[in-house]
């Protein structure tokens, strides 16, 4: 049953493949435009995820990232000038590009920046990835519902580096980051767009790649006969090896950065992925983790020093806990956290927040009255110890545990089906949350001898494989008894979705997928 459940595991991480009915060469144009991009910049592509396997194996050794050297880029007095069209970040709103009714309503929310998103809140599947794409090009050509009169700067979120696209070029993968990018740049009347094309970088781990995303908006640029700096991006920080090399990184895309992102919800589960042998990092149950805890706190300062040090904005990271208008106690108490949460941002000289729902955006601007804070900056180590185990933080239960095997499985449920963003018990649940869920049950069951976890009664439960079958077994009995009992597809989709899930977690399978 193992190796069964293994293999379906390895067979769900396998890349997005387009349908027998994709055929590159229906557009002879496009073909060859994709075809130079993808001999110019897969091999590369390849290469750096490669090397990103190298380093989180050496982590896995005892060899944990670190700060580099000093050079060019942290010693010298470069600065980025700011475009006034993206110079008010003080909302950035995300929602799923393929969710046509969401892009709608984002773009009309007045929040200062929405983000299009084709990664996290996503599913990694064709259907998804062709709406998506296609809502983008709709967005950004001024022709989707409310985008004419969007006060909003819009910036699109491709897949990141490390995922493949297959069944685009025939008898290989190629990168998805370049596919998503090549197919919206393509189809885009470039002399229609409000405002340049803007692009937010996702899941990055080394400064070395930001030289692969700078090459390809020269690139494009030039097919366009734009110039080489036209194409704005934001950097998403949300793998701890990037967290070392964060400055390195900007000064790679200084002609194209504007702003540095804290995606601290992927941030959190890299972290645990890279420290997961070390039982001092085993994490307290994910919701009683405050926000202001140390090791995001430390990036935080990181990311507004070195932001406000060179012109670029800071911007602060998603809040999980969603508003629910059907619910009045819950919708107050995720606006006070939404509060709190920006307010610790804002107090931090961040110079915006980071959302995923229109009732967060009045909110999130009053806690960021000006477009930015000046680029005022703070006496901060610029080399601060990021690794700050949580220790006296929150609390190890059996109910976290169980809150986290009912997210995990009820989020593969979903994905299943095609929806990439999904609100669980009030928390919008995506890859990212998820990705911590698996990590931290995973953790659980590595150290159970050595850290406890308190039961219901208070008394400690050993977290082994038998246990989390045992949850997952519950789980999958309370979700197929939410579904129509003539839905036998559904009951199949949520026994694939839990044979997926505990082989990921015993087999220590942690990337997004």
């Amino acid at each position: 049953m193992l190796r069964e459940t293994q293999n379906e595991a390895v067979r769900y991480a396998l890349p997005n493949c387009a349908p027998e009915a994709y055929r590159l060469d229906d557009d002879p144009d496009f073909a060859a435009f994709y075809r130079y991009l993808h001999t110019l910049f897969t091999p590369r592509q390849r290469a750096l995820r490669a090397q990103r396997a190298f380093v989180l194996e050496r982590a896995h050794h005892g060899h944990l990232p670190n700060h580099l050297p000093p050079s060019v880029a942290t010693t010298s007095d470069w600065r980025v000038t700011l475009p006034s069209w993206c110079a008010d970040q003080r909302n950035l709103m995300s929602v799923p590009a393929s969710d046509r009714e969401l892009v709608t309503k984002a773009l009309g929310s007045r929040a200062p920046v929405v983000l299009l998103d084709l990664e996290d809140a996503l599913a990694n599947d064709w259907p998804s990835l062709e709406a998506g794409t296609a809502n983008i090009i709709a967005a950004l050509s001024g022709v989707a519902p409310g985008a004419r009169s969007s006060v909003s700067t819009v910036f699109v979120r491709v897949r990141g580096l490390a995922i493949a696209q297959e069944g685009v070029v025939a008898g290989e993968s190629t990168s998805a980051s370049l596919f998503d990018l090549a197919r919206i740049w393509y189809a885009l009347d470039v002399a229609a767009l409000r405002h340049p094309f803007a692009v937010s970088i996702p899941k990055s781990e080394s400064a070395e790649e930001a030289l692969w995303w700078r090459d390809v908006f020269v690139v494009l640029a030039a097919y366009r006969g734009l110039p080489s700096d036209y194409i704005k991006c934001i950097a998403i920080a949300e793998a701890h090896p990037l967290a070392y090399q964060l400055e390195e990184f900007a000064y790679g895309l200084r002609d194209h950065i504007v702003a540095l992102t804290l995606g601290r919800l992927d941030y959190l589960a890299s972290l645990i992925h890279f420290t997961i042998a070390d039982p001092a990092w085993v994490l307290p149950d994910r919701r009683s983790i405050p926000h202001d805890v140390a090791f995001y706190q430390r990036l935080r300062e990181l990311i507004v020093d070195i932001s406000h040090k060179h012109g670029i904005l800071a911007i602060g990271g998603m809040t999980a806990l969603f508003p629910d208008r059907r619910n009045a106690e819950r919708n107050a108490r995720a606006l006070n956290v939404l509060e709190r949460d920006k307010r610790n941002e804002a107090r931090m000289l961040m110079d915006g927040a980071w959302t995923g729902h229109p009732d967060q955006n009045a909110i999130a601007l009053r806690q960021f009255p000006q477009p930015n804070q000046g680029f005022a900056r703070r006496a901060t180590p610029r080399y601060p110890e990021l690794r700050v185990p949580p220790k006296g933080v929150g609390q190890r239960t059996l109910a976290g545990t169980r809150a986290a095997v009912n997210a995990v499985l009820t989020y593969r449920f979903h994905v299943l089906g095609g929806t990439g963003a999904v609100r669980i018990d009030g928390y919008m649940e995506d890859m990212a949350t998820e990705r911590i869920s698996r990590v931290m049950i995973a953790q659980r069951v590595r150290h159970a001898a050595r850290v406890a976890i308190d039961g219901d009664d208070g008394r400690p439960v050993f977290h082994d494989r038998a246990l989390i079958q045992a949850l997952f077994a519950d789980a999958e009995r309370a979700l197929v008894a939410t579904l129509d009992g003539n839905a036998s597809d559904d009951r199949d989709r949520v026994a694939r979705a839990r044979a997926i899930s505990e082989a990921c977690i015993f087999a220590e399978q942690f990337d997004p997928a």
